[in-house]
């Protein structure tokens, strides 16, 4: 059986009117992850382009895109619960962030590198 393709330049629905391609391209999630760093041995609940992670001490987290990005200029969305009382999520690699992989730090309202349950870690941007 031969695989064919699908040219389209507008998605189009019965009553919620048209969309243009584009917006679909450029507006998907090219990468994003569900960790849990708070069981001693952190783990990948769920992800998408994320092929593997790496515990780098306490709070800190090295992932590996699957494809990587086409450059260093993607757009990121970070979350998290369970890490204690006003946790913050920190992109370690946000002033020279690299196109095949990522790296942040959690700390707690104390400053201190806590690990914990994390939410989904989401990036938009162009593969290479």
């Amino acid at each position: 059986m031969a695989l064919g393709k699908i040219k389209a330049d507008t998605l189009e629905h019965s009553t919620a009117g048209s969309l243009d391609t584009q917006y679909v391209v450029n507006g998907s999630a090219k990468a994003w992850v569900r960790y849990n760093a708070s069981s001693g041995t952190p783990s990948v609940n769920d992800s998408l382009n994320v092929s593997s992670m790496s515990d780098v001490n306490a709070g800190k987290h090295s992932y590996l895109f699957s494809s990587s990005f086409g450059n260093a200029n993607y757009a990121f969305t970070m979350g998290g619960s369970n890490v204690g009382t006003d946790s913050r999520l920190l992109l370690n690699n946000a002033n020279a962030p690299a196109t095949g992989s990522f790296q942040f730090v959690t700390i707690n309202g104390s400053s201190a590198a806590t690990d914990g349950t994390h939410n989904a870690t989401v990036f938009h941007g162009d593969l290479a």
